[in-house]
């Protein structure tokens, strides 16, 4: 039984909230409780985008002209607002994609701070004064909008993602087209009812719901959108990468993670084994910075592997919104197939299956996309469960002879989006640093954990090699001017 009425939400387009102008409505379903309907959303087509396009194009010339501080204002705004729906928002979060209420509380303040970060950059330099060879000109750099940014963001971080893209996009003057994950976009919507409220001028942000392969596609695709920024999965990110190519549209993508925790001889289990549980297993492991490979040295090997099944035993799987839970369902049907057939892969490549990785017995939890978190052991790095992004909770333990055969395992992936040491030796962590191919390295701490403030992004398959967040954004958001004048 549903334990609140099903809402109905539309896009939002032009500063007003508008039923498709094509296709139905789809249901988004809670994942604890999968006969439970927590809304209805579009299912857009092409007329919805090129609609919410227009908007956006009719909108940026004058949103452009206003001043940096004007535009860090509605923002400024916005995230008192979004602080003021945390609870709202995040109940929803949780009913809508799974992951515990305090994190989801957590992810829709950090929302509120993001947006507060980038208010500020309103009031920051954003070019440079150059020395010209010719004695009477002033010679200087300034930054310009892009124009039109599509922004496709995914369902494990319905908040914070879009906002990190949203808010720079925004604050340098840019207009918004912004596809949510249909799964999340209950949601969406709330943040978008924040923007909304806030003041931001109509056509400023527009919001379609609607299938990766009409409205995800139709954004990498448009003539009239300048720029697109992505997070998801690889495949999909590949494709809107080359289809934004082909047309010369600027494009970033920040995409999948294989990512490794090492634990040294010398490194402190307990705290170790808390950042493995924490890094690999919160929000179902459902996070692109997620620990997937735990590299643990020999000699620390069987240690290890007890303290962290151990805790691993002792999580509670449940209802997000129940005091207790520390481990929610799968965020829907396809991905709960997903880790379960991960697991069974693990097997049948002949890893050893030392717990979790069924559905629940519990019968309270059997109408939801439940798993108990898994670890493996003797997990070789060729095997799948060692290669493949499995997006759930799934750790593969896997031993190494020393400390630089930890490092080369680590970096024998695809993937090179965050990695992790445990160690209380420097020439380990200087080791690690220097040879480490992650975009973002962490020493005594998860892999999990980004900073607002500080650039963020991928290396090799990970991503595009652009970096979001902090003051990097600029670089995508914006483009160069240089400018000479002469009187």
């Amino acid at each position: 039984m549903s334990t609140k009425e099903a809402v109905t939400v539309h896009n939002y387009i032009g500063g007003a909230w508008v039923p498709a102008a094509e296709g139905g409505a789809v249901p988004s379903i809670n994942p604890a409780r999968k006969r439970e309907i927590v809304g209805y959303v579009p299912d857009s087509g092409t007329v919805d985008l090129d609609r919410a396009v227009a908007a956006a194009e009719e909108a940026r010339g004058a949103w452009r002209k206003l001043a940096g501080a004007q535009r860090g204002a509605l923002l400024y705004k916005a995230a008192d607002i979004l602080e003021r729906m945390a609870g709202e928002i995040g109940e929803t979060m949780t009913r809508e994609m799974g992951k515990t209420l305090p994190e989801a509380k957590g992810e829709t303040l950090r929302g509120a701070a993001i947006l507060r970060y980038y208010a500020g950059e309103g009031m920051r330099k954003i070019g440079d004064v150059i020395p010209s060879t010719d004695a009477e000109a002033f010679l200087f750099t300034t930054r310009a909008p892009l124009g039109v940014v599509g922004v496709i963001s995914p369902w494990n971080f319905p908040v914070a993602i879009p906002i990190w893209k949203i808010a720079p996009a925004l604050i340098y003057g840019n207009t918004v087209v912004w596809k949510p994950a249909t799964e999340t976009a209950v949601t969406a919507a709330k943040v978008m009812e924040a923007l909304h409220e806030a003041g931001v001028p109509a056509g400023v942000v527009n919001m379609v719901v609607g299938g990766g392969a009409t409205i995800g596609h139709g954004i990498a695709a448009h003539p009239g959108i300048h720029g697109v920024t992505f997070t998801g999965s690889n495949a999909v990110g590949r494709r809107v990468g080359q289809t934004a190519l082909a047309r010369g549209a600027k494009y970033q993508l920040e995409m999948g993670g294989k990512n490794p925790i090492l634990i040294a001889a010398d490194a402190d289990l307990d705290l170790a084994v808390d950042a493995t549980i924490s890094g690999g297993l919160r929000s179902t492991g459902q996070k692109c910075t997620a620990t997937s490979r735990v590299i643990v040295v020999k000699d620390v090997y069987e240690a290890f592997k007890a303290k962290l099944l151990e805790k691993v035993s002792a999580l509670q799987v449940g209802d997000g919104l129940e005091a207790g839970t520390w481990l929610g369902p799968c965020a829907n049907e396809k991905q709960h197939e997903t880790v379960l057939s991960y697991v069974a892969k693990g097997i049948e490549e002949g890893a050893t299956l030392l717990y979790g990785g069924a559905r629940p017995d519990d019968p309270a939890l059997a109408d939801g996309f439940y798993v108990t978190p898994a670890v493996f052991e003797g997990v070789r790095p060729d095997m799948t469960l060692a290669r493949d992004e499995i997006f759930g909770p799934v750790l593969a333990l896997i031993e190494a002879d020393d400390f630089a055969q930890a490092v080369a395992i680590a970096n024998d992936t695809e993937f090179g989006l965050s990695a992790s040491v445990y160690t209380r030796d420097i020439g380990n962590v200087l080791s690690f640093v220097n040879d480490m191919e992650a975009g973002l390295v962490r020493v005594n701490a998860e892999t999990a954990g980004v900073e607002l403030q500080a650039p963020f992004g991928g290396m090799k398959q990970s991503s595009s090699h652009s970096r979001e967040q902090g003051q990097a954004a600029i670089e995508f958001f914006t483009s160069i001017k240089t400018v000479f004048i002469k009187p």
